[in-house]
């Protein structure tokens, strides 16, 4: 399939071209919203606004070949919404932490790590460790040059590393305070 033929017959109306890129891009839909927002029901309702938007916009997209990172970047905004809406909120389900035993340790350390870090650096490392979104692409979402996206890569490492080795000394370590 070629996705820029397809943008271009959604641009023109055809329903069916449009259903046709969001069953292609539904993968990376869910994984960007999944690196924002931790409840499935949240990135369902982003996602869903997200192609709402898409479908009553995708006439002001002026480059076809972008529609990916377009889309991305919507999904990013309505996320960061349902986030900034659900910040002060806490479910009954969050409100016990699960422990490290049935999460795995590890993968609750990482979680903890993560959480530490200031968000965008989280959302990055997720992005590109995690759901395996490419550099290109990640300066495309961000609307920043490819080497700002390595260097904000690298200072995300280097904060974990941090945490990391002032976790190992027992120092207790929050948002970049010691305590």
């Amino acid at each position: 399939m070629n996705i820029v033929k397809e943008v271009k017959k959604a641009q023109k109306g055809n329903v069916t071209a449009f259903e046709t890129l969001i069953v292609t891009h539904n993968v990376i839909m869910y994984r960007v919203a999944k690196t924002i927002l931790s409840r499935d029901e949240d990135c369902a309702d982003a996602i869903q606004e997200a192609i709402l938007k898409a479908f009553q916009n995708i006439r002001t997209l002026r480059e076809s070949a972008y529609f990916k990172t377009w889309l991305c970047r919507i999904i990013i905004n309505e996320c960061n919404q349902i986030h900034r809406q659900r910040k002060n909120l806490i479910s009954m389900e969050e409100w016990v932490e699960p422990s490290a035993e049935e999460v795995g340790y590890e993968q609750f350390e990482l979680e903890q790590i993560l959480d530490a870090l200031p968000v965008e650096q989280s959302q990055l490392l997720k992005m590109f460790h995690i759901e395996d979104i490419s550099v290109f692409d990640l300066a495309l979402i961000f609307e920043v040059p490819e080497n700002t996206i390595k260097t904000r890569l690298r200072r995300a490492r280097e904060k974990m590393r941090d945490i990391l080795l002032k976790k190992e000394e027992g120092i207790k370590w929050t948002d970049g305070k010691k305590n």
